[in-house]
């Protein structure tokens, strides 16, 4: 396009001065109007006039019949340093460790097993199994693993027993003093409350005791067959070093005598049943016994300090 335009005098525009616009005649067609003259930040081979269009890129038709090309997509390619992630667990050992760790997870289990079974045999009723393998049951269970819950009893226990012990002393001025009762069964249970792990003593040593002598005596507690005697020597033994423990005398003061009642209780029913128990206790109340040299495993260390 050329750089003059025609204006009412006919005077041609400078290259740098742009000139009235002109009015649009009839014979001026669309385009012609001042939107479609290049504006001065149009420079040479800008408009179409300008200089040769830029070349457009055309894909090539694909030829009919012909199979479209598979696309390859190519993922990261993987750094030099990965290595596989680590497996947990027993899987992750070597085959030596593995196989320890199985043995010792069938040996565990195999234990777990014979467990419960011997816990199951021991609170059952007797049949077969217990009748032929009572003794191997027994030695698993006892002492630590003794159950004493009555799972299968037709009427399970419903009173507390409590054992209770005093002591008559021989002080050092000649004379004989009897002392309170100290509650056995209170001290052992104050000793278990709370207590993750209880001790085995203050679990099981003076209730066994007590089940052995009253098993063994009658109501007058007169001994019935041959245990009687050790069941009484038992409990004797229990009763004179829980006492010696407290010590309940002054300095010089001796233990000679000790006596050992029972206070049985009935649980309270519960308040929907229409259940009566009496609440008063029943105490069953040994005769003295007097402490012999055998009852006396300290006497040695004791001879020694005094």
């Amino acid at each position: 396009m050329d750089g003059y335009e025609k204006d009412s005098g006919g005077t041609p525009a400078g290259p740098d001065e742009p000139g009235p616009p002109a009015e649009p005649g009839p014979e001026d067609g669309p385009g012609s109007g001042p939107e479609d003259s290049p504006g001065p930040e149009d420079g040479p081979g800008s408009g179409p006039a300008g200089g040769p269009e830029p070349a457009l890129s055309v894909e090539p038709e694909p030829r009919i019949g012909a199979e479209p090309e598979p696309r390859v997509e190519v993922g990261p390619e993987p750094s030099v340093g990965d290595e596989p992630a680590p497996r947990a667990g027993i899987a992750g050992l070597k085959l030596g460790p593995q196989i320890v760790a199985a043995c010792a997870l069938a040996v565990i289990a195999a234990a777990a097993c014979i467990h419960v079974a011997m816990l199951f045999l021991h609170v059952a009723p007797s049949n077969t199994l217990t009748k032929q393998h009572g003794d191997l049951v027994d030695e698993w269970i006892y002492p630590e693993f003794e159950q004493n819950w009555k799972l299968f009893a037709p009427n399970p226990l419903q009173q507390n027993v409590a054992v209770q012990a005093r002591a008559e002393l021989r002080t050092a001025e000649g004379g004989v003093r009897t002392t309170h009762w100290y509650d056995l069964s209170a001290q052992d249970g104050a000793g278990i409350d709370g207590n993750l792990l209880p001790s085995h003593t203050q679990q099981n040593e003076l209730r066994r005791g007590w089940d052995f002598y009253v098993g063994s005596h009658d109501a007058q507690n007169r001994p019935v067959g041959l245990r009687g005697q050790l069941s009484e020597e038992y409990v004797r033994r229990i009763a004179y070093m829980r006492l010696e423990r407290e010590a309940p005398g002054k300095k010089g003061d001796e233990i000679a005598r000790v006596q050992l009642r029972s206070k049985t209780t009935n649980v309270r029913p519960p308040k929907w049943s229409e259940e009566k128990v009496s609440a008063k206790p029943v105490y069953r109340v040994l005769p003295w016994w007097s402490v012999t040299p055998d009852d006396l495993p300290l006497a040695d260390a004791k001879g020694s300090d005094r």
